[in-house]
C-alpha cells in the first residue's frame, strides 16, 4: 500500500510518528507531503522518520496549485467558517468570532450578518450558498494531477479544519481520481473550535466516543464513516521511564533536590487573551505568600510554549525563589525525554488549558487550573475544555479564588507518587477507549490499512466543474483589472498572485534543492562512514587472522620443541637402562 500524507507543515507529523513507523515496518510506502515552512524546526521530525525507515520519504508539494480561484474559494471558505462562529454559543466567549472575523472579507462578513435579517435562518442560507459555488468548481488542476502522478493507494490530510482551509481541494480532487481518503483528527479540540468539514472524507480518525458524536452531531458525518482508534500520540508516554534521578533533574535546573517541583505548562490562549507571562508572575506571588511551608517554598518549572520562548527572555523571576523556565517542543528524543522528566518529577501540573494536561494525567499527575475572566474564551468559553472535567469522572481540579487553589496544591504535594493510577477512569475514556493497557497505533494502522479497501463514489460532473473554474477565474480577473488598481480585496489579491507564485516556486526550488543537496551529503556522509567501518572491520580481522597464524606458528613450534624434547629425554632413558648413558 502507498499512502500520501498531506499535512499543512511538518510539525503536524509529530502526533502520528508511531503510526508511521508501524506502516514502514509493515511493508508500506509512505510519502509525507508539506504545503508549508513552520517556524519551530519541524522539519527534524520528517528527517527522522526518513532516517530511520526507508519507506518513508517527504517533500514539499507543487506549488502550482496557487492561482486566482484558490485565493477566491479561501475567502469563501473564511466565509463559511465566520458564519459557524456566529452561532451564540460564541456570545459570551467572542475571541474565536472576532478571530474569524478578522481574517474574512468585509463584505462576506456584511452578507453573512446584517442587521435586518441576521438570524439562524439566515446564516444557514448564507452557509449553504456559499458552499455550494465553492463546491461547483473543480479542484486546481495541478492538485489532481499531483495525485494523479503520485498514485497512492490512500489519502489522508491533517489538520483540515483551519480556517479558509485549501486542504479541502486534496479531498475533492482525491475523490474525482477514486482514491480513499482518510482524516485523522490531529488533536483533542479540532472538532469544536476550528472549522466545520464541510466534504465528507470516506473515513474520520478519531480518539475517542466523544469525538464520534462531535464528528456526528456537529460535522454531519455519517456513522459508519467515523472510526474510534484511541489516541495515538500518546502511546509513547505510557511505558516511558524518566532518564535522570529528582536530584540530578532538580541539579540540572537550578531547584532544590529537598522539596517538592510544581510544574506550570504555558497555553496557546487564544489571540486577544491577556499575556499569560504575566499571569505566571500573578500565581508564582500567590504561590510564595501560601500559608502552607511546602507549597510556598517548593520549586517551580515554568515550560513556555513553543512559539512564545522568546517572550520569556525579558521576564526576571529572581524575586519569586527557586524558579526555572525550561523546555521546547518534543520534536526529537531527547525533547521527549526532557518532558517527561519534567512531568514525571513533579509533584503537580498547573496551567490554564493545554494538552499538557493529558500528558501530565497520564503520568499520574494531580492536575491543577485556575478559572480566570481574562482566559474565559480558552477555558469556559472553549467546549473541549469541559471534557476535562467530566470525561470520565474528570481530569482536572479548578478554582476561582487564590486560596482554594493552594488548598489543591497542598493536597497535591502531600500526596504520594505511589499507588493506583489516579486518572484511569479518565484515559480509558478520554485516550485509550479500548483500555487502559491497549495502544491506540495498532487499531489505528488497522483502520488505514481497511481505508485502502475502501469504495469511492467518483463525481460525473467534473468536466463542467473545471471549466466553471476557468470562466470564473477570466471574471475575476476581468473585474480586477477594469477595477482601480488595488481598489479592493480581490483586486489586490489577483495583482499579487502572480508575483507570489513566482517567488514561492523559486523559494521552494531553491528549498528542495538545498535539501536535495543536505540529503546526498548525508548520504555521501553514511557511505563513506560506512566504507570506512567496513575498512575498519576488514582490518581488524585481517589482524586477527595474522595473530592467529603467528600464534599456530609459535604452538607449532613450541609442540615441535616439546617433541624434541620428549625424543631427547626418551633416547636418554633407554641409554641409562642398557648402560650406555655417559
Amino acid at each position: 500500500m502507498k499512502l500520501l500524507f498531506i499535512a499543512r507543515h511538518a510539525g503536524y507529523f509529530r502526533n502520528y510518528d508511531s503510526v508511521l513507523r508501524e506502516l514502514a515496518r509493515r511493508g508500506h510506502h509512505v510519502h509525507l507531503a508539506i504545503e508549508k515552512h513552520d517556524s519551530i524546526g519541524a522539519f527534524e521530525v520528517v528527517d527522522a522518520l526518513a532516517r530511520d525507515c526507508p519507506g518513508i520519504t517527504y517533500a514539499m508539494v507543487p506549488e502550482e496549485r496557487v492561482d486566482i480561484w484558490s485565493t477566491v474559494s479561501r475567502f469563501l471558505r473564511l466565509g463559511l467558517d465566520y458564519v459557524r462562529y456566529l452561532d451564540p454559543f460564541y456570545d459570551t466567549a467572542p475571541l474565536r468570532r472576532l478571530r474569524a472575523y478578522n481574517r474574512t472579507p468585509r463584505w462576506l462578513t456584511l452578507l453573512a450578518d446584517p442587521p435586518l435579517l441576521r438570524g439562524p435562518r439566515w446564516r444557514r442560507l448564507v452557509g449553504r450558498l456559499l458552499h455550494s459555488i465553492d463546491a461547483s468548481v473543480a479542484p486546481p488542476p495541478a492538485v489532481t494531477e499531483y495525485l494523479r502522478l503520485e498514485q497512492p493507494d490512500v489519502v489522508l490530510i491533517t489538520p483540515f479544519t483551519e480556517l479558509g482551509s485549501l486542504q479541502i481541494d486534496y479531498l475533492r480532487a482525491a475523490r474525482l481520481l477514486g482514491i480513499p481518503c482518510g482524516l485523522p483528527i490531529w488533536s483533542w479540540d479540532h472538532l469544536t473550535t476550528k472549522a466545520l468539514i464541510r466534504d465528507r472524507p470516506d473515513r474520520v480518525f478519531v480518539w475517542n466516543d466523544t469525538q464520534r458524536r462531535e464528528a456526528i452531531e456537529i460535522h454531519g458525518i455519517p456513522a459508519d464513516r467515523v472510526v474510534v482508534t484511541g489516541a495515538q500520540c500518546f502511546d509513547h508516554w505510557f511505558a516511558r521511564q524518566p532518564s535522570r534521578t529528582r536530584d540530578a533533574f532538580g541539579a540540572a535546573l537550578g531547584l532544590p533536590p529537598d522539596r517538592p517541583i510544581v510544574l506550570y505548562v504555558c497555553s496557546a490562549v487564544i489571540e486577544g487573551s491577556a499575556p499569560e507571562h504575566e499571569f505566571v508572575q500573578e500565581w508564582l506571588q500567590w504561590v510564595r505568600s501560601s500559608t502552607n511551608p511546602v507549597v510556598a517554598g517548593a520549586g517551580v518549572l515554568i515550560r513556555p510554549y513553543p512559539t512564545k520562548l522568546a517572550v520569556w527572555q525579558d521576564v526576571d523571576l529572581r524575586a519569586y525563589g527557586p524558579v526555572a523556565v525550561w523546555g521546547g517542543t518534543p520534536f526529537d528524543e531527547q525533547a521527549r525525554s526532557d518532558y517527561f522528566d519534567s512531568l514525571f518529577h513533579s509533584a503537580a501540573v498547573v496551567g490554564l488549558n493545554t494538552s499538557a494536561f493529558l500528558e501530565a494525567g497520564i503520568v499520574g499527575r494531580d492536575v491543577l487550573a485556575i478559572l480566570d475572566p481574562r482566559y474565559y474564551d480558552s477555558q469556559e468559553g472553549s467546549p473541549h475544555f469541559h471534557y476535562l472535567l467530566k470525561a470520565g469522572g474528570g481530569l482536572l481540579q479548578v478554582a476561582r479564588e487564590p486560596q482554594a487553589h493552594l488548598a489543591q496544591l497542598a493536597a497535591a504535594v502531600r500526596r504520594p507518587a505511589a499507588g493506583p493510577h489516579p486518572h484511569r477512569a479518565f484515559v480509558e475514556s478520554f485516550i485509550r477507549p479500548a483500555g487502559f493497557d491497549a495502544e491506540a497505533t495498532p487499531a489505528m494502522v488497522q483502520a488505514l490499512e481497511e481505508l485502502a479497501t475502501c469504495r469511492v463514489d467518483v463525481p460525473a460532473a467534473s468536466a463542467a466543474a473545471l471549466r466553471r473554474r476557468v470562466a470564473l477565474e477570466r471574471i475575476i480577473w476581468l473585474s480586477s483589472r477594469l477595477l482601480p488598481r488595488g481598489a479592493t480585496e480581490w483586486s489586490r489579491k489577483v495583482d499579487g498572485i502572480e508575483r507570489k507564485r513566482r517567488f514561492k516556486a523559486g523559494k521552494e526550488r531553491a528549498t528542495n534543492e538545498h535539501r536535495a543537496e543536505r540529503l546526498r551529503a548525508q548520504a555521501a556522509r553514511r557511505a563513506h562512514g560506512q566504507q570506512t567501518r567496513e575498512a575498519r572491520i576488514r582490518e581488524k580481522q585481517q589482524l586477527r587472522e595474522a595473530r592467529g597464524r603467528e600464534q599456530e606458528q609459535r604452538q607449532r613450534a613450541e609442540r615441535q620443541r616439546a617433541a624434541r624434547k620428549r625424543r631427547a629425554e626418551l633416547k636418554h632413558l633407554i641409554k641409562k637402562k642398557l648402560g650406555l648413558a655417559s
